[in-house]
This record gives C-alpha cells, structure tokens and sequence, in this order.
C-alpha cells in the first residue's frame, strides 16, 4: 500500500491531527473521556468521540461548564464497540481492520464553522499535511432520500468538487451517509472520505468507485464528516437553529496507511503487542496472515489487551452484569486464543498490561496510576478462568461428536465452565460445527426465571427526571436555566415560578385544575437557595409558599400555593423543586418563597466537610493510592468509596478516624472560592475525582488555609498535608463544627474497592457513647457470677448487632465479649464433664439391676447427648445381648433425648433400632429414626416422658417377646 511517510510514529499521527486543529485553526483540545461513560446509563462503553458532547448536542450542558464555553474542540477519544449497537466484537481476529477498542480523532463545532471549512480543511490535513496521493481519495456525500423528504447534500457535493474530480464525489445513501444519535434528537447528512490502498496494478486494473463501501479490504473509509443540522422528533426533521460539525477518523485506519500497510495490526500501535504474545506464550511470530489461526489469536489478544487495560483503568470491572460481563466475555476470549491456539501453559494476559502501557501511557497518562490493580485484576480473572478452561474444552470435544453442539452443552459450558455463548460459537465455526443457540436462550432464560427473586425496582418517581423532549420544550418556551448562584446561602429567597411539569407535560398557565392536595410536581424557578443533587450530595428539601402579594389582585384565581420540597434535582441547568403540595395552588407567574430546612441542610454540611477529611486522612493511613470512586453525602450518614487492596485492619480504621477527630478539635477553617481551572489544577495536594468533568472556572474547598494562598504558592510542599478538593457541595465553616466523627462500617463493594459508612454530630457522638457504655458493661460483667453471666453475655451481643456502634469500640465490645466466651466455655465443658459423670454413674446402676430382656430406662443426662451416649456404652458393656433404649429429659429447654441400640438377635426378631425409636419419639411429640442396630431421636414434651418409656416398652415387647 503506498503512503505519504512511512516515518510517522502512531504518537506523531495522533499530535499532528491535534496540532493542526489546536494551533492552525483555533480548536480547544479536549481531553479524551474515560471510556466507561459513568455519567451516561445509555452506553455500556464510550463508542464515539462525541458521547462526551452529547450534552451540547441536545441542549443539556450545564451553563456553568466549561464545555458550555466550547465552539470548537479536537480531541482524541478512546472508544471500545463491543456491545449493543455497535458491536465489533465478533469481527476482531478475522479481519485486518476491526477492533474493540481504538482511538477516534475528532473535531467538533459548536454552532461555528459548517461544511466549507470542515471539508477544506480535511483536504489540507490529508494532501498538505500528509501528503496523501489525491489520486487514491475519494469523497461521498448525501444523496437525498425521498421518504424523508431530504434533497440531496448538493452543498456538501459541490464542496468537494473543487479538489477531486466529479467521478470521486459520490453520492450514498441514508444508511450510509445520513448520522442519527438516535430516535430522536440531533442528527444530519454527513460526508465520508475513503482511500484506495491497492497497489498501483489494481488501480488501473479496477475503478476504486466501485469499491467504496463495498467491504474491500484496500478501499477503506478514513474519515466520516458529520454535518448535524437536523432534530429527529417523532414523524418529522426539523430544522436546528446552530449547526454543529462532528468528526471521527480511526486512529488505527490512518495509521495504516500513513506507515505503508496492509493492516492495522502492521502498524506500531500492535507490533509491539505481538513481540510480548510470542515472548509469554513461546508461540511462533505473527505472520499477518488472514486465516491462520495463530494469526487470529495474535489479533484477537493484542485487541482485547488493549480493551481490558483502559476500561480495567477507567473504572470497569469483570464481573456476570452489564459492562463487566463484556469485559468478562473478551478476557476469556482471549484467554482461549492464547491457550488453546498459541499454547501458552498458565497466565500470560497480565504479562502484557505493561506493553500497553508503555507504549500509550504518555498520551493517557491516566494509565500510569494504577498498572498494577489492572494487572492483578486481570491475572485473577484469568487464574479462574483457567481452572475450568481445559474441563470446558473436553466437554466441548465431547458434545462436537454429534456434528452440532446442542442446547444443554452450550448452556453447561457457559453454566459449569465459564464459556460464554459467543465463545462457544466461535469454536463450533471454527471446527464447520453450528449450535442450538434458541435451545441456549430458552435455557438461560429459564435459569433467569428460576433465580428471580419476584420484584424488582419500581418505575420511580415520574417528576424525577426529565426527558430530552421535555428539555426542548422549556427551551421553546423560552425557559432559562435556573440562577442557583444563592445555593450556598440558606437564607429565604424569593423566586418566581416559570414552569410546572407534571411527569407528563409542562402547565404553562394555571395547574389548579389538575392537582389536588398530596399531588407532586416539579416547579422550575427562574432562582432558587435550594442545593440540588449532585456530586454524591443529596438535594436540599424545604418548604415552597406563593406570596400573598401575588394573589392579592386577581380575585378569580385560587389559594396561593403552600408545598413542601421532598428533593431538589437538576437537569441540564433547570433546577427541579419536588413539590408536595399541601394546599391551594402553584401557577406559572407566581411569586414564591423559598425555605430550606436548615438543620437538614447543617447535617449535610457536617457529613460533606467530613469526607473531605476522611479522604485525606485515608491517604494518609493507606498511602498515595488511595482513589475516590464514589460518595454519598445525606443528613443521617456519610459513604465513602475508594481504592484499596486489602480490608482495612482495625489499627487502619482506628487511624484514620483519628486523624479526622483531630481535624475536628483544631477547629479548622474552611474556604471555598472559584479559580480558573487550569490555575486551580496546579495546586499541590489538590484531588480531583478521576473522570469528572469540572467547569471552568472550578470551585475549590481547602481546609486550613485560604485558597487564595494555595493559587499564589500552588507547588508548596506544605498543602499536601491539607485537604483541597474541587467540589461544588455545601461545606462547614469550621471543622469544629462537625462535633464529633465515628467510623460505623467498613466493606468491600467491588474487587479492589473499600466503602466506609461514618457518622457526625449529634449521631455520632451518641454512637461513641453508646461504644463507650457498652465496653464498660462488658467489662463489668467478668465480676458475674456464671449462672448471670452467660445471659448477659447474649444480652451484649444482641444490643451489639442491633445498635450503631464505631468500629473501634465495636472491637473492644467484642474482644471482651470473646474473653467472657472463653471463661463460660470452661463452665461449660465442667459442667458437661459432671453431667457425663452422672449419666454414666446412673447407668452403671441401671445396669447393675437391669435383668434380662429389652431396657428402657430414664437417664438423668439433662440435654446432653454425648452424657446419653456415654451412659449408653456403660449399660451396653454389662448386657451385651439386650436391645437398649435410653432416654433423658431437658425441662428448660423443653425437650427429650432418646437412644437405642439393639444387637443382631434383636434385630432377626423383629425389634429393630430405628422404629423402636422412632415409635417413642411420636409418643412425646417428637421423631426419630436410623439404622436397625443404633438410632437416635428427640421429643418436644418432657411431661409424656412416661408416656414415651411405656410405648418404647410395649413395642419391644410386640417385637422381640
């Protein structure tokens, strides 16, 4: 394949691209997304390069973001298809040009620039730039659908005529040239850029036009030019006020033709990869070709390595759900690949985590933080797969017998073995064997059936979310997003109402028709106190009344409005009040005053400022690793989520809380302040939550000094020692005024992942009170005598398990319960040592005076059965002939133990151990049962004992004589 420099490095590609849109024409460079799309519940992963731009496409974006700023940005985003819509996971292997993870270049504008000097410019980057022959590119454009009622992109057509000739230019069709985000929604014709990579003899042999989307290998899009000027709504496009330019050009194809390939996998984004697969599996080196199957696992590994890596390091974990059953589903592909195809004898994945990272660490250096939690999860993962893996094949081998692999093979191979369906499939194909894939479905979903527990989560509340339609129509409306700047303060504020939505729609004028007390609403008002959901912190609730002075001229209209606010949400800048109204009525228009319940709002503050605390005090405990992976910041409790791999020891636990205690007593100071983003960025000791988008400018919370000191000296060593965050919740003034802090849980919530539950003020200073009494009772309690002692004992460990305690005082709760444990286990064994002693005393007399025939004797063994079994071996010893029945009574506890054994004459005769007791235990409400020569059983009412011995007596009479 010819190319313009067989020089450039996969890194020189990447910064080119970028350079020319940063430094030539103005873009902002936007830094790539993590590629688990944590914020969006639409997408198993990030597919494209605009997902993250998904909230400026359809008018979501918080005004406050620096993304709202944006009008033009280039980026390089890392994107993984390999679930739902667009899935390329089947392909990877079997072609040279498919994979589950790439890189997607992009440029976007926001309402800017259109069409001209988007396809200007992609010419200037391919021919000037790059030197790409002219010759060899062609160019596509819209051909018009009449069912839509679309003409033809003839501006986009004609564009492109004026580099290439009119044989180049051609015209495609919806599917090929009409770019939908979905449904509904923002959409467009978009323009396509396709390079002839056949030697110079195909050329001329064959026009290229032909080619072009006709899935030839050498004919192959580069780049797609998204022209998005439409809004899908249901039955009609309607024209966008702004026209927006998005583009997205593989990384992995542009590379290949850059470095004079055939393959993607030729270039040194997988060379690389391939020198690491033969070192740790000892196979022979990848030859390129498209059907050796040792070509194929080479392919496949040096893939899904890659794929594994970023999304292991972006948030994601192997697991039997969602995105983890993916990632679940392509670590086992490529584990089978490397074992069964390239022969390697043990875990070899993790060996090339440092391959990938080496070789992309410098560009996301989000990839150098953690490489070892990647590897580690990946040796395990692949360490279970391989106890299985060789059993699963044999079953495999097994079932192929048949010429098919039916139903109940495949669902016992992905049931028993850990085979995924798609993985069974690809063997099966692999051999010219099919499988009963319906059979497997039917299957599962009757495994799913048989799990579920009956129920599942409610449909939600309707006003708690709105939908995108519901957005466009408040911007139609002419609704702006709420002024929420007076979130911090809670003081009463008055705001007006400028729309209600009702979960259905919005009531532009009065609703008093519609709601009746008890009903809930959302109310948009045009400002509002009230700190809405986000960043972990729930929303503010309160109480919402329409002013007298708005109803006081329009006698026609009802009772003002009195609700109060159960939760505050916001969506794309619009703040959502949750109303509960309690009487009259709210319409659009009305003048309201809003009142935050401010001991609530305090309660938050103190649980917020706390985590913040708990953060810094855990990286101080546990050392720099320590990442934030989620909070929740509520009245009653703080939750923290972090990095960790190992459970906390309780000496961890017990420093950390006192690092936070200690924060409390100094009486710290707390500053917030926004600063420019990248300014604030340089502060050292700052920590920012991996993943999260901050606007720009960002607010900044240090406590212990000013921020404004942190900007002017931000590379001290001294603010490493305090905790600085971006954060946009409401905070404490000082730490003093949290009171109190306690630690109550501390668990796992995923593989490397640790959650602490703590609690403040009010809560946790009873929580440490209540530790603190609890200690001293169980401490009192050694001064027990026995008889009290092992009651008090269960009374401790009821309240213990019932009651919020701290870790800390929970341990020493427990290691004085475990010390009385210990002496009341030596009461115990005496004691069953005595009884025993009785029992077989009492046995030795019964044996003494026993004659011959059947014995049925009470024993005084209490409720000890090993006493029962004693005297039993005492009785046995003297009367070896005798069929032998025992039986002992437990009035406390209100049971009857019972024991026989009956020796082989007995046993020809008739009486037989286990019916013998099986027939005294009915007699006192009980059963029993076992072998004809020993049997045991109980009853459950010690006052038909007498009842029990005469029944026992008169069947081994009816028996045995």
């Amino acid at each position: 394949m010819p190319a313009a420099s067989a020089t450039l490095t996969s890194a020189e590609i990447r910064r080119q691209f970028i350079d020319f849109f940063r430094e030539k024409h103005g873009h902002a460079f936007v830094p790539s997304s993590p590629v688990v799309p944590h914020d969006d519940p639409t997408l198993l992963f990030t597919n494209a390069g605009m997902n993250q731009f998904k909230p400026l496409f359809l008018g979501q974006v918080d005004p406050g973001s620096r993304m709202a700023s944006l009008s033009r940005a280039v980026n390089s985003q890392k994107c993984i298809r390999a679930g739902g819509k667009h899935n390329d996971l089947e392909d990877v292997g079997k072609d040279l040009y498919h994979h589950t993870f790439f890189e997607m270049l992009g440029n976007w504008s926001f309402g800017d620039y259109f069409k001209a000097e988007a396809i200007d410019w992609a010419w200037t980057l391919f021919t000037e730039v790059w030197g790409l022959d002219s010759e060899r590119l062609y160019a596509t454009y819209f051909g018009g659908d009449e069912r839509e009622g679309l003409a033809p992109d003839n501006e986009a057509r004609d564009l492109w005529r004026r580099y290439l000739p009119e044989e180049r230019v051609l015209p495609g069709s919806m599917k090929d040239n009409f770019w939908e985000m979905g449904d509904t929604g923002p959409c467009g014709p978009c323009s396509e850029v396709h390079y002839d990579g056949r030697p110079d003899a195909g050329i001329s042999a064959t026009k290229g036009r032909d080619l072009v989307n006709a899935d030839d290998p050498d004919v192959i899009e580069l780049w797609n030019l998204v022209f998005i000027q439409f809004d899908r709504q249901p039955g009609a496009l309607k024209p966008l006020p702004a026209k927006h330019v998005d583009t997205g050009m593989g990384l992995e194809r542009i590379c290949r033709v850059l470095q004079g390939k055939n393959s993607n996998y030729d270039t040194d984004l997988f060379t690389p990869l391939f020198d690491k697969i033969q070192q740790v599996t000892g196979a022979p080196a990848y030859s390129g070709r498209l059907e050796l199957p040792a070509d194929i696992a080479y392919r496949v590994i040096a893939d899904h390595i890659r794929t594994l890596t970023f999304a292991i390091t972006d948030g994601a974990e192997p697991s039997n759900e969602g995105r983890g059953y993916v990632l679940r589903r392509i670590l086992r592909r490529a584990v089978r690949h490397g074992r069964q195809t390239l022969g390697a004898s043990g875990p070899f994945l993790a060996e090339i985590v440092p391959v990938v990272i080496r070789e992309m660490g410098e560009f996301f250096p989000e990839l150098k933080k953690n490489p070892q939690r990647v590897a580690d999860i990946i040796r395990s993962e692949e360490e279970a797969f391989g106890r299985t893996i060789d059993r699963g094949i044999e079953h495999f081998d097994a079932a192929s017998k048949a010429g098919a692999i039916p139903a109940d093979a495949a669902f016992q191979l992905h049931d028993t073995y850990g085979f995924p369906i798609d993985l069974t499939q690809v063997m099966a194909e692999e051999r010219g064997l099919t499988v009963d894939v319906a059979g497997f479905q039917r299957l599962m979903e009757e495994a799913r059936e048989r799990s579920r527990a009956g129920g599942g989560k409610g449909a939600g509340d309707a006003v708690a979310t709105l939908p995108t339609d519901a957005v466009a129509s408040l911007q139609k409306l002419g609704v702006k997003p709420t002024d929420d700047s007076a979130k911090f303060d809670p003081r009463p504020t008055l705001g007006t109402v400028r729309a209600i939505w009702n979960g259905r729609d919005f009531d532009e004028n009065a609703v008093a028709s519609r709601m009746k007390p008890t009903d809930r609403v959302a109310i948009i008002l045009d400002k509002t106190n009230c700190y809405a959901e986000m960043g972990g912190q729930v929303g503010d609730t309160g109480r919402m009344r329409v002013t007298k002075e708005t109803r006081s001229s329009a006698s026609n209209i009802g009772d003002p409005g009195d609700g109060v606010i159960e939760d505050t949400q916001i969506v794309a800048g619009f703040v959502l009040h949750l109303v509960r109204l309690k009487k009259g009525e709210f319409r659009v228009g009305d003048s309201v005053e809003c009142r935050v319940d401010d001991p609530r709002r305090q309660a938050i503050a103190r649980n917020h400022t706390a985590t913040h605390l708990l953060n810094l005090a855990l990286r101080d405990t546990l050392g720099g690793t320590v990442d934030q992976k989620g909070s929740l910041v509520a009245p009653d409790r703080l939750r923290f989520d972090f990095t960790a791999d190992h459970a906390l020891t309780p000496d961890e636990v017990a420093a950390s809380q006192t690092i936070v205690r200690d924060a409390i007593q100094r009486a710290l100071p707390v500053f917030a302040e926004v600063q420019p983003l990248e300014s604030a960025r340089q502060i050292n000791g700052l920590r920012a939550v991996f993943g999260e988008a901050y606007p720009d400018p960002v607010r900044v919370v240090s406590i212990g000094a000013p921020v404004a000191d942190l900007i002017a000296d931000p590379a001290s060593d001294k603010w490493g020692r305090l905790s600085i965050e971006f954060c946009g919740g409401t905070h404490l003034v000082s730490t003093a005024d949290a009171r109190a802090f306690a630690i109550t849980e501390e668990e796992a919530v995923a593989r490397g992942v640790r959650r602490i539950v703590a609690l403040t003020g009010q809560a946790a200073e009873d929580a440490i009170d209540l530790g603190d009494r609890l200690v001293e009772r169980a401490q009192k309690a050694a001064g027990l005598d026995d008889s009290a002692l092992d009651a008090e004992v269960g009374a401790l460990l009821t309240e213990l398990e019932r009651s919020t305690v701290p870790l800390t005082e929970r341990a020493r709760v427990r290691e004085a319960i475990e010390a009385l444990q210990e002496r009341l286990k030596k009461v115990r064994k005496a004691s069953a040592k005595a009884g025993r002693e009785q029992a077989v005393e009492a046995a030795r007399a019964l044996a003494a005076a026993a004659g011959a025939g059947a014995i049925v004797s009470e024993i005084p063994a209490g409720g000890d059965r090993q006493a029962l079994l004693a005297a039993m071996d005492a009785v046995r010893s003297k009367h070896e002939a005798a069929p032998i029945m025992l039986l002992s009574r437990d009035d406390d506890e209100g049971k009857v133990l019972i024991v026989a054994s009956c020796p082989e004459p007995s046993i020809k005769a008739g009486l037989k151990a286990g019916d013998w007791v099986r027939t005294a235990a009915e007699a006192c409400g009980g059963k029993g049962g076992g072998r004809p020569d020993s049997a045991q059983g109980g009853g459950t009412d010690p006052g038909r004992m007498p009842e029990a011995i005469r029944a026992a007596e008169a069947f081994a009479s009816e028996k045995a004589g």
